[in-house]
C-alpha cells in the first residue's frame, strides 16, 4: 500500500483554511484540491460524501481542538483562575491567528451552510457558553452572572473577529481578549 502524500491532520488544517477564508458556498472542489494538493478523485476517496463531509470533518476537528486546548484549560485543576484564563485566551489567540482568521462557525453559517451545519454550529456555540459559564461558576460567580459573562465573552470574541478581519486590524481582537481577561479577573 502506498503511503499517503497528505496525512489526515495536514488535510484537515488545509481544508479548514480554505473554508474559513471563503466559506462553504464560496469554496469549490478545485479550491479544495488546490489547497490540499490532492486530486478531486483522491478527495472523494477520503470523503465519499464530498464537500459537505469535508466541512463536517473540519467542524469535528475544530470542536476537538477547542475542547482540548481551550475548554479543558479553562477547567484545569491545580492552576489559579487567572492562569487558566490567560492560557485559554492564548489558545483563542492562536486559534484565530491573532484575529485575522475567521471563525469556522461564521464561515459555515452563510447562505446554504446554515441549513447544512446549523446543529453543529448551535452545539459548538453552546459548548463555548458552557465552558465560560463553568469557568465563572468556578470563580464563585452566581449562576446568572456566570451565564451573562459567558454570553458577553462569546459575543465579544465573534464580534472582534469580524471587525479585526474587516478593518485588517488585529489590535481589535487583542484588546478584546484583554477586556475578557479583565471581565473575569
Amino acid at each position: 500500500m502506498r503511503p499517503q502524500k497528505v496525512n489526515d491532520e495536514e488535510l484537515i488544517i488545509s481544508l479548514s483554511k480554505i473554508f474559513r477564508a471563503q466559506g462553504y458556498e464560496g469554496t469549490s472542489l478545485k479550491d479544495l484540491s488546490d489547497i490540499t494538493g490532492l486530486k478531486k478523485a483522491s478527495l472523494y476517496h477520503r470523503f465519499p460524501n464530498g464537500k459537505k463531509e469535508m466541512a463536517e470533518s473540519v467542524l469535528n476537528h475544530m470542536d476537538k481542538w477547542v475542547a482540548d486546548n481551550i475548554f479543558n484549560v479553562l477547567n484545569k485543576e491545580g492552576l489559579s483562575a487567572k492562569d487558566r484564563l490567560k492560557n485559554a485566551l492564548l489558545q483563542i489567540e492562536k486559534l484565530y491567528n491573532g484575529g485575522m482568521d475567521a471563525c469556522i462557525f461564521r464561515a459555515l453559517s452563510m447562505q446554504n451552510g446554515m441549513d447544512l451545519f446549523s446543529q453543529s454550529i448551535t452545539n459548538g456555540m453552546n459548548e463555548w457558553l458552557k465552558a465560560f459559564k463553568n469557568f465563572g461558576l468556578s470563580m464563585k460567580l452566581s449562576d446568572h452572572l456566570a451565564e451573562e459573562k459567558a454570553m458577553q465573552t462569546l459575543i465579544d470574541i465573534q464580534g472582534s473577529l469580524i471587525l479585526s478581519k474587516g478593518l485588517q486590524d488585529s489590535n481589535i481582537f487583542e484588546s478584546t481578549l484583554k477586556r475578557i481577561e479583565h471581565r473575569y479577573i
